[in-house]
C-alpha cells in the first residue's frame, strides 16, 4: 500500500515511549548504506531491533536494522542504524516511520546519511558531499493521501529543506579535521536498478551532482514536520557511463568501509560543533 499506515507508525511510537520512558533526545540520525559503524562514536544506552518496532528487517546489506538510544557530548540522540527503502516494495510506511517517530518525540535536528554515485566531474570515490538541495525523481511522494497536520501544511514549502546553519556546522567540523567537503545537489530515484549512461547524462543536465535511492523522502518529511535537516553523501563510485566498468552494491559498501575513518572523524567533529549551532 502506497499511503502511510498511521496505525503501524503510532504503535512504533508507543513502543519507543514505553521502552524508554526517560528518553529526552535532541537529535536523530538515519544511517544509510555502510554508515552503521559510525555508532561506535556514541555511548549507547540501549537498543531495540527494527522488528520490535514493526519496521521489519532492512532488505539490503549494509543496514543493521536497530534503533539506538545514544549520547554524545551531553546530547541524547536516537539513531536508526540502517534504513528501509521504497524499492523493497512495502510502500512508504517503513521509509517514513523513523521520521514520524522522531518528529512526534519533538526532536528538532535530523541528520541523514547515504552512499551515492558521483556525477560531477572531479568527484572521486571516498569523498563526502553535503547535500544543499535535491531532485525527487522517484515518481512518487510519501505524502500522497489524506493530509495529517503532523506534516505541516497540505503543500509543504521546499525552498530551504537543508538547514544552512547545520550545513555550515559540517563545513566547520570538516575544516577542524583538515577535510574539504563537497557541496551539491542529490537526485533520488526509486531503484533498485542502477541508472543507464543515458539517464546519467540527462540527470547531469538537470543539475544533479550525486545520485542514490534514498534520503529525499526522509528529508521532505523531516522538513515538513518542522525539523532542521542536514544530509551527507559518501561518494562511492562514478555513476554509469562516466568511467568504464559495471556498477555493483559490493563496490558501494567497500568504498564506504575504506572511507569509514574519515566519516567517523567528521561525525565526531560535527557533534562537538552541534553544541554551538543549536
Amino acid at each position: 500500500m502506497r499511503m502511510l499506515n498511521y496505525g503501524v507508525m503510532d504503535q512504533a511510537l508507543a513502543t519507543v515511549r514505553n521502552r524508554w520512558p526517560n528518553l529526552d533526545p535532541q537529535a536523530g540520525m538515519i544511517l544509510g548504506s555502510g554508515w552503521s559503524d559510525t555508532v561506535d562514536l556514541f555511548t549507547i544506552r540501549d537498543c531495540m531491533d527494527y522488528v520490535d518496532l514493526g519496521l521489519g528487517r532492512p532488505g539490503v546489506s549494509g543496514h543493521v536494522g536497530r534503533l539506538l538510544w545514544a549520547e554524545s557530548h551531553g546530547r541524547e540522540v536516537l539513531i536508526f542504524q540502517g534504513r528501509r527503502h521504497f524499492y523493497e516494495g512495502e510502500g512508504w510506511t517503513p521509509v517514513a516511520l523513523p521520521v514520524y517517530v522522531l518528529s512526534q518525540l519533538k526532536i528538532r535536528v535530523l541528520i541523514l546519511t547515504n552512499a551515492a554515485g558521483g556525477m560531477r566531474d572531479g568527484f572521486e570515490p571516498g569523498e563526502l558531499m553535503i547535500i544543499d538541495d535535491h531532485i525527487n525523481f522517484m515518481h512518487d511522494h510519501p505524502l500522497i493521501g489524506p493530509h495529517r497536520e503532523c506534516w505541516g501544511p497540505r503543500f509543504p514549502d521546499q525552498s530551504y529543506i537543508y538547514d544552512a546553519e547545520l550545513r555550515a556546522g559540517f563545513d566547520t567540523a570538516g575544516a577542524r579535521i583538515g577535510l574539504s567537503l563537497h557541496h551539491g545537489v542529490y537526485l533520488s530515484v526509486s531503484g533498485p536498478s542502477y541508472e543507464t549512461p543515458a539517464e546519467i547524462r540527462a540527470f547531469r543536465a538537470f543539475g544533479a551532482e550525486a545520485i542514490g535511492m534514498s534520503t529525499v523522502p526522509e528529508a521532505m518529511l523531516g522538513h515538513a514536520s518542522g525539523m532542521r535537516v542536514a544530509a551527507l553523501s559518501c561518494i562511492t563510485n562514478h555513476a554509469a557511463g562516466i568511467q568504464a566498468g559495471k556498477l555493483s552494491h559490493q563496490e558501494v559498501t567497500e568504498a564506504v568501509q575504506r572511507t569509514m575513518p574519515t566519516m567517523k572523524a567528521l561525525i565526531q567533529a560535527f557533534w562537538e560543533e552541534l553544541a554551538h549551532v543549536g
